[in-house]
């Protein structure tokens, strides 16, 4: 095999684990051929420029907008089957239609704060993979409102939900993920660019269909490979507002957590990680930073054979958290009432059965019919960068609140990937590395530069909000508030 293909086949691992949560690890290999083809198309602009920059040169045109007359009211969710008493919040969802020719229409669900939602922000959240379900994932395992007994059929509250500091829109995006379809069939092969100018669509025409949100402040945030959805939204959101294209979109500021934005520092970071918590040998160690060129990404096949020799060594364990058990049997299922202080390896088994139920289903407006968690109906990936820095870069220089978090436990996107990443941009330090607390206990640590801050979660593996919920929502308050998390 030649070394660019063995680079592809490498990252590939990377992809199957971002669009793969929760699920076992075993013979990924299967998938690589696959995911080789789709890792980027012949005529994408070449790494290491400003890949994103390249495709947005020429003026953005004018978007898609549709009547949204009555569709508000029409999304508004009475209950949903099996929630607890005592919801105080509105809910709603439904479709965006962002291609009437196509008839490509986006699957959405809108949870509004229990308080002051008429002032709250709005937020976006975006679930990575690249094709993973904001719905089953960021709703029901991370920070929405509610989460899903291991009946499969019943809910209970989550007190850490985001939604008591905003207004949340979970999108399942692109078209193909979750419920989120199209009736034209080559829309299952989509890549980084259509997804962000879909994502511009929905949010354009969906605040059409709720006008009061127009004027409001607005975050975009996520997790993994939103590392490529939030900062392309992001910068499109911009572009827009630049040309005066219709809606103007309040955009204040990002939060992505683990968020894969550059493949050679999120690879080197991986190595390091796995070597420093003991996962693999100090021999292939050794090898790996004498044969690997993580600054131009130029292997060669020597460093791939110690690249996969130390995949090799590390065994089967919950990569998303080194420290928490994996869904081994129906044992780990018997309890029925969950707790979101202990966050059940099984969830994606219970939220899985729960959205497949037809009351469900009809409960949230759904067409379609199959629910799965990641890559639906999706066929391929034709446009992925190898990096996105450029393109952060871009949006420091606009003057929008950047945020990047990370827990600290997690070997997919781990935080050193995050740290080397973030220190490509030579930033100057404007707080000093700190703790930051929550409930009298240290919550991770904080660094603010000029432009970006960093921020970790203590404990908490690669979806924050479901290992750590409470230190994930103060995160999050602190974010949507301009201030770093709390020193003492």
């Amino acid at each position: 095999m030649k070394p660019k293909n063995l680079k592809l086949s490498l990252l590939l691992v990377t992809f199957y684990l971002l669009a793969f949560p929760f699920s076992c690890y075993a013979n990924q290999a299967k998938y690589l051929l696959q995911l080789i083809k789709s890792r980027r198309s012949s005529n994408y602009p070449s790494p290491h420029t400003d890949a994103w920059e390249e495709l947005h040169k020429s003026r953005p045109s004018p978007v898609y907008i549709g009547k949204q007359d009555g569709l508000m009211e029409a999304d508004k969710i009475s209950s949903l089957p099996g929630q607890p008493d005592g919801v105080d919040f509105d809910q709603y969802a439904g479709y965006v239609t962002v291609d009437p020719k196509n008839g490509r229409a986006l699957f959405y669900y809108f949870v509004e704060s229990p308080q002051d939602s008429s002032t709250k922000p709005l937020v976006l959240w975006l679930n990575g993979g690249p094709g993973c379900s904001s719905l089953g994932l960021g709703a029901m395992e991370e920070l929405g409102p509610f989460r899903v007994n291991s009946d499969g059929k019943t809910l209970y509250r989550n007190e850490y939900a985001w939604n008591n500091a905003a207004n949340v829109i979970f999108l399942e995006s692109p078209a193909g993920v979750g419920f989120s379809y199209s009736n034209t069939s080559s829309d299952y092969t989509t890549g980084d660019k259509k997804t962000a100018d879909d994502n511009y669509i929905f949010l354009v025409n969906w605040l059409e269909r709720f006008p009061q949100y127009k004027n409001r402040d607005f975050y975009i945030t996520g997790e993994s490979y939103a590392g490529h959805y939030v900062p392309q939204l992001a910068y499109t959101v911009l572009s827009h507002n630049a040309y005066g294209n219709q809606t103007t979109i309040n955009l204040k500021g990002i939060a992505i957590g683990n968020a894969w934005i550059d493949d050679n520092t999120g690879t080197k970071g991986r190595y390091d990680f796995w070597w420093t918590h003991a996962l693999y040998s100090d021999e292939s160690y050794a090898a790996i930073n004498k044969y690997c060129d993580f600054v131009t990404g130029n292997f060669s096949d020597l460093c791939f054979k110690y690249l996969y020799q130390a995949y090799d060594e590390l065994g089967n364990f919950n990569w998303y958290n080194l420290y928490a058990p994996l869904c081994h049997s129906d044992e780990q299922k018997s309890v029925k009432t969950g707790s979101v202080k202990e966050f059940d390896p099984c969830s994606d088994d219970y939220v899985k059965a729960y959205l497949n139920l037809a009351e469900v289903q009809a409960a949230l407006h759904t067409i379609t019919t199959k629910w799965v968690p990641c890559r639906g109906r999706l066929r391929a990936w034709t446009d992925m960068p190898e990096t996105v820095l450029p393109t952060i870069k871009q949006l420091m220089a606009s003057g929008i609140r950047i945020w990047i978090y990370s827990g600290d436990v997690d070997s997919v996107v781990p935080v050193t990937s995050s740290r080397y990443a973030i220190n490509t941009f030579n930033l100057t330090v404007k707080e000093p590395w700190r703790p930051w607390y929550t409930s009298k206990e240290v919550g991770g640590y904080v660094v603010g530069y000029d432009g970006l801050a960093f921020v970790t979660a203590r404990g908490s593996g690669h979806t924050v909000p479901s290992y750590e919920p409470e230190r994930a929502l103060t995160i999050i308050q602190s974010f949507l508030q301009g201030t770093l998390p709390p020193s003492s």
